[in-house]
Parts: C-alpha cells; sequence; structure tokens
C-alpha cells in the first residue's frame, strides 16, 4: 500500500509517494493541491513501449540510479576510477509541518544520501543534499545536486541572465528544450550573468499570474542549473555546486552537504515567485544588531577622483557630499602602501604613508565630524605581484604545478584554501578595523579564477567572511565582483549590499536592476547616481534620471557633487531627500514588476496598503498618446487614492499634459482598485529617458472626480 508524504506552503505543494518497497517518487511539484483520494502510480501509469518489464518511474527522489535513464542526482566512483551505480535501499522518511527528510543507503557502497526540504518564512522551499560514507573504503564524489525536481508537462518558457563586466544581467528567455538546457558557470565565482539561478514559467504565465517556478542556489562559485526533457513528456530541473575531479573524496565516515537550493513555486507569475526569493534571501541575512537599520545615502570616491586623492581631496569630497544630504562616506581604492594605479599593492594592507602621512585614523574621525559614516574599500582575495605580500609568499596564489596562472588587472588570485592565507588576511584586517573607526567595507574581487581552486576556494572566502563578521559585528560589508560578478545567495550570508554593476548608466540600469531583482530584494542592491557623459558608455542622461533609477535600490552617490552645475546639484540633493522619506517603502517590502503599452516599464514597491509606482521610459514613444497602465495587484483595495510626486525627465521641452495630471501632486486622486486593475491609470505623456512617480494609497474614500477615470 503507497504511501503520501506533502510538505505545503501557502501557495506550492510538494507530493511524494512512497511504495511498498521502501522507494519515492515525486508525484507534484507546483500549485498548491489537495492529496487526498490520489490514486498510486502503479494504477495510474500504463505500459509503454521499449520499456523495462519491471517499471522504474524516472520521478524518483534519487534519480540516476538501476533502471533510471533520468539525469543522475549522485555520482560517485572508488578510487580505483571505477563509477559506481547506486541500487539504494528504501527510504526513511522524517515528515513534520514545515519540513522532509529523506535518508537511503547504497548497502554495497555504503553510501548514504539524504535530502532534507524545508518551508522558509515567505513560501520558498529550502533543499539540501548530502552523502556520507558509512562504507569501509573511501568514495570519490563527482557530483551531487542540491534539489533534482520533475517540472510540469505544462511549462512553457525558461528565463535566464548572462552577462559580462560591464554589461550584467542580461535577460534571456528560451522555450522550453527538447533535448538538455544547462547553465553553467566554470570562472570561479557566480559571474555577471547574476546569481545561479533560472524561472520556469508555465502556460500563460506572465508577471502576475500562471505558475511560475524560480531555483536559485545559495553559492558563490562555479555551479550548474540543468533542464532535460524526457521522452516521457516531461523535464527535469537540478542545480549543484560544480565540483572538480577528485576534488571531494570521502573517507568513511566523512560527510559532503550540498549548499541549499532556494525553490519558489508560484501561481501568481513571476512576481510570485519574486517574492518567494525575496523572503528567503531576506532570511539569510545577518544584519548588525540583528535587523535592518534605514539604508544610508553613500557617497563613493571612485568615478570622483579614482587614484587621485589625498587627506585634503577627500574631506572637499565629503564636505560636498554631507551639503547634500549623504550620509556615508566610502574611500575607495588607492589608500593603501605603493597604490598609485592598478599594478602594485594588492595584500599590503597597510596605509600609504606617502599619501596619508598621519594615517587614516584623523580622516575618519574628520568625516565623522561631518555626520558621515566612514567606509573603506579593500580586495582582499587578490594580490599583485609587485606587492610585498607575494614577494615574501609566491606560493600563496593561486597556481598548478607551481605555476602561477596568468594576470588580470595585473593581479593573481589569493590561495582560499590555505589556512596560512586565510588567517594573515585576517590579521590585517583586523588590525585595520581594530585601529580605524571604519563602519563599512566595500569587498572588491576584480577577476576570475584561472587557474580554478575549486569549492574550497568558496568555502575558504566564506569562512574569512565569516570570522571577520564574528569579530566586528557591526561592520556592514558590501559585496562587488568587476561590478556584479559575485551577487549572490551565497554571498548575501555575507554581505548586507552588492554593487549591481560598475555600469551606472541610468538606461542601462533598468534591465539590470531588473535582472537583479529576479533573486535578490532592492534593499540590497546598490544603485549609484553617476557622472554624465557615465564613465562605462559614453552616454548623457538628466540628473533626475539618473537619480530616478538609483532611488529604486540602494542609493549611493558616484560623482563629486562639487564639480556639477548648481541645478544639477540642487536636484541630486532633492532626490536624496526623497530616497529618505520613502525608504520605508522601497525597502523590506514588497516588489512587483510590470510592463505597460509602447515600451513603457514600471516598478512597484512598498506594503498592501501604500506602495510608490515607478513608471519608466527608456525609447521615445511611438504612439501618440500614452494608454492607461492596468495594475493588476490594485485589485487587492477597494479604492486607492493617486498621487503624482515626481516626473524624472530632462527639464527643457517638456511635453504637454493632460489636465488632471496638475494637481495630482498636492490634490490625490481616488480610484476604484478594479478601475486600475482592469481599465488603467492614465500615464503623463513622458519623453525618452523619464520616469513618473507615483503615490498609490489604499483608502476608503468614495470617488470624488469621475472624470479622472475617464
Amino acid at each position: 500500500m503507497s504511501k503520501f508524504h506533502v510538505l505545503h506552503s501557502h501557495e506550492a505543494s510538494l507530493v511524494v509517494e512512497q511504495g511498498e518497497d521502501g522507494s519515492l517518487i515525486w508525484r507534484h511539484c507546483g500549485a498548491r493541491v489537495d492529496p487526498d483520494g490520489i490514486v498510486p502510480l502503479a494504477d495510474a501509469r500504463g505500459p509503454a513501449s521499449f520499456s523495462l518489464d519491471c517499471d522504474v518511474p524516472p520521478m524518483g527522489v534519487l534519480p540516476g540510479g538501476i533502471g533510471s535513464f533520468g539525469p543522475s542526482a549522485l555520482a560517485l566512483r572508488g578510487t580505483d576510477g571505477v563509477a559506481l551505480t547506486l541500487a539504494h535501499g528504501p527510504f526513511e522518511v522524517i515528515a513534520d509541518e514545515g519540513s522532509l527528510e529523506f535518508t537511503a543507503t547504497d548497502p554495497a557502497s555504503g553510501a548514504c544520501f539524504r535530502q532534507e526540504i524545508a518551508v522558509l518564512e515567505g513560501g520558498a522551499f529550502r533543499f539540501v543534499a548530502e552523502v556520507r560514507n558509512d562504507g569501509s573504503e573511501p568514495l570519490v564524489v563527482d557530483s551531487l545536486a542540491s534539489v533534482t525536481l520533475p517540472l510540469p508537462a505544462q511549462s512553457r518558457q525558461l528565463v535566464s541572465w548572462r552577462g559580462r563586466h560591464n554589461a550584467e544581467l542580461v535577460e534571456c528567455i528560451e522555450v522550453m528544450p527538447q533535448h538538455r538546457w544547462e547553465r553553467r558557470t566554470r570562472r570561479g565565482i557566480s559571474g555577471h550573468g547574476g546569481p545561479p539561478g533560472v524561472y520556469v514559467l508555465g502556460e500563460d504565465a506572465g508577471w502576475h499570474s500562471g505558475l511560475a517556478i524560480a531555483a536559485q542556489l545559495v553559492w558563490s562559485g562555479d555551479s550548474s542549473l540543468a533542464v532535460e526533457r524526457d521522452d516521457e513528456g516531461f523535464w527535469t530541473i537540478s542545480a549543484r555546486a560544480s565540483l572538480a575531479g577528485g576534488e571531494i573524496v570521502l573517507a568513511p565516515g566523512k560527510v559532503y552537504r550540498t549548499p541549499a537550493a532556494l525553490v519558489a513555486i508560484s501561481s501568481r507569475g513571476r512576481n510570485g515567485a519574486m517574492a518567494q526569493q525575496h523572503g528567503a534571501v531576506r532570511g539569510l541575512m545577518n544584519w548588525p544588531s540583528g535587523e535592518m537599520r534605514p539604508r544610508p545615502v553613500h557617497l563613493n570616491s571612485w568615478e570622483a577622483c579614482y587614484f587621485d586623492h589625498n587627506h585634503a581631496r577627500i574631506m572637499q569630497l565629503a564636505k560636498a557630499g554631507a551639503d547634500i544630504g549623504i550620509e556615508r562616506f566610502v574611500l575607495d581604492d588607492g589608500w593603501f602602501k605603493g597604490r598609485r594605479d592598478d599594478t602594485a599593492g594588492l595584500g599590503d594592507w597597510e596605509v600609504d604613508r606617502a599619501i596619508y602621512p598621519d594615517g587614516l585614523v584623523p580622516l575618519a574621525q574628520e568625516i565623522e565630524q561631518l555626520g558621515l559614516e566612514f567606509g573603506l574599500w579593500v580586495e582582499p582575495e587578490m594580490i599583485n605581484p609587485d606587492s610585498d605580500l607575494y614577494r615574501a609568499h609566491p606560493d600563496w596564489a593561486l597556481a598548478q604545478r607551481g605555476t602561477a596562472g596568468p594576470t588580470a588587472r595585473n593581479q593573481l588570485v589569493l590561495d582560499m584554501r590555505k589556512p596560512k592565507v586565510r588567517d594573515h588576511l585576517f590579521e590585517r584586517l583586523d588590525a585595520i578595523l581594530r585601529e580605524v573607526p571604519v563602519g563599512y567595507l566595500k569587498w572588491d574581487h576584480n577577476r576570475d579564477h584561472t587557474p580554478s581552486g575549486g569549492t574550497a576556494q568558496t568555502l575558504g572566502t566564506y569562512d574569512l567572511l565569516q570570522r571577520l563578521r564574528a569579530a566586528h559585528p557591526a561592520v556592514e560589508i558590501e559585496g562587488c565582483a568587476g561590478g556584479g560578478g559575485r551577487s549572490d545567495a551565497g554571498m548575501a550570508q555575507y554581505v548586507h549590499r552588492f554593487w549591481t554593476s560598475d555600469t551606472i548608466d541610468g538606461v542601462s540600469r533598468v534591465t539590470m536592476q531588473r535582472g537583479f531583482l529576479a533573486f535578490l530584494p532592492p534593499e540590497i542592491m546598490g544603485s549609484h547616481v553617476g557622472a554624465s557623459p557615465a564613465h562605462a558608455t559614453g552616454r548623457s542622461q538628466s540628473m533626475a534620471f539618473r537619480c530616478a533609477m538609483a532611488a529604486m535600490g540602494h542609493l549611493g552617490v558616484e560623482l563629486d557633487p562639487a564639480s556639477v552645475p548648481e541645478t544639477d546639484r540642487i536636484e541630486l540633493a532633492e532626490w536624496i531627500a526623497f530616497y529618505k522619506q520613502w525608504r520605508d517603502l522601497l525597502h523590506g517590502q514588497q516588489v512587483m514588476l510590470g510592463t505597460g503599452s509602447d515600451g513603457l516599464v514600471w516598478q512597484a514597491q512598498g506594503n498592501a496598503e501604500r506602495k510608490l509606482l515607478f513608471c519608466i521610459r527608456t525609447d521615445p514613444p511611438q504612439d501618440r498618446r500614452p494608454q492607461p497602465l492596468t495594475l493588476p495587484f490594485a485589485a487587492q483595495q477597494d479604492r486607492w487614492n493617486v498621487s503624482l510626486l515626481k516626473i524624472a525627465e530632462t527639464p527643457e521641452h517638456q511635453p504637454p499634459r493632460a489636465n488632471m495630471f496638475a494637481p495630482l501632486p498636492s490634490k490625490p486622486v481616488p480610484l476604484s482598485g478594479s478601475w486600475l486593475a482592469e481599465a488603467g491609470l492614465p500615464i503623463p505623456a513622458m519623453k525618452a529617458e523619464s520616469v513618473a512617480v507615483f503615490l498609490l494609497e489604499a483608502s476608503t474614500l468614495p470617488t470624488k472626480n469621475s472624470k479622472a477615470c475617464q
């Protein structure tokens, strides 16, 4: 007699059938269902041609054993190099209201497999797998998936992201594969395509409705996410950290445990899956004092002065920032010994007395006297061949057969697998943080790994970050890797912000930031106001447009406020004040994305009763007049008061606008939720590179101006 194990979230259900022989088969991974009365698979599954006489369904919890032709979850071999095919015994199941645990052992090899599944706050599922050697001989683990699940046969599209430095998070939408699709990274970091993750969309799924399944690994190293079609008509998704051959050898009694996989399943489309992913990542965050405080406005020195700085120049820059409302100043690259350009100095984490003869303490104290927190740039995992550290310890760089790999940006990668390397870095960083009143570290990482350090390299970085956080729990850390090369849930356990991209061109940031939000929440999305023309692209945009785009994440500034025209400086100060006024709605709340007609895209942030709505136009409109913007989320309330707070645009030559928009900033217009959801919000005429910002507040007031809906 079959037994069924069920794990529910508020939106989804996982259903596993356990046969009389103790085998486990996935029966449902999708929208929430009532499994009462479910027919056992053996009674519902008929025979098929060219199949085994003894049916082995391909949806097993541990696929890849004898009789299974689907993608393997676990690949093992002995130290003699011969692959081991598992013939595990019956599963032991431990179930409670919020978790499931499956364990089975292969008696021949002694390999014990365990899969743990838990429901997280926010609705996502957390999957972790492990293999333990209960045998008498060593086992080599070639691969172990954190999660392997069947996907519904009605799946229609895959959404993933690719990227490079200065062009992160390019969205790729593809039809479901007829064979195998894989997103694989081999550079030692998660990469400029964003977190190791993918969305699977069902039939008719979009931003607001339909079945969407999103999976991401809590991992910052090399990884593989795969979707493979079986000839029975469904797909299997798997996610795993990539292991180098022979990297994981389990002696008897030892365990290999995978990084977690976060799986969101929602019938509310991409926005529903995104909300679950945000909830899961927020649960990983380790904020100083236990909770997120309002995210301070940054001023980073990099694009304002690059390497050309000293005490006087930095104080001038910090004072210009304080005058417009900046709350944190970050001293970027160029402060430490021998660092006048990017060819030397990495590894020598001591202040350069030729540039700062009195050290950093007086500088930090003067900046604090301006009312600003002091932050500092470091790149601990890297080393320049032209450095005292490399001359003393050339063997500390990642190398193959004693030969260091090629340099990139004139630097090598330190071997974070070595405890003595981590000890040295901890001692140097700890000394700085004990001496200088640093409240914030910008932790950079400016090259790919070659040769690879494998999973131990990533775990070594985690270990160093964990030690530093324990020693200095009040210090916040920003993760950066040539921009967005290592923005993922793995690093989110140790940092408090990510640098989305070295490109801060406002137009480029539209798609980048939407890609970032697919898996990570806006309060950890570093988004700065840069110069015009943008240093990375050469394009120019108005100060207002650049500010509006930056205000949707964790706002910062990457220019010298004293160097811009007075009108731009005033505009920047006004947007900083705007961000401070509304950051309680922008951060730690719901995020929804959508599209309108004629190229308009929108983003809403807030709670069920109050939302900021950003309507973004990057290209010139093609239609004579803007069409109303339907907002499906508005149906959750009977009535809303709608205010147009700002239009970020070039101040010259503004387009003519309808009468209803004139009083909106001071006199909200009441509109019904059903009207906004089905007929739409009237939108003002907008030129290219502009953003209209609305405030929507739930109200029980009757509509006083019915003409506003026409």
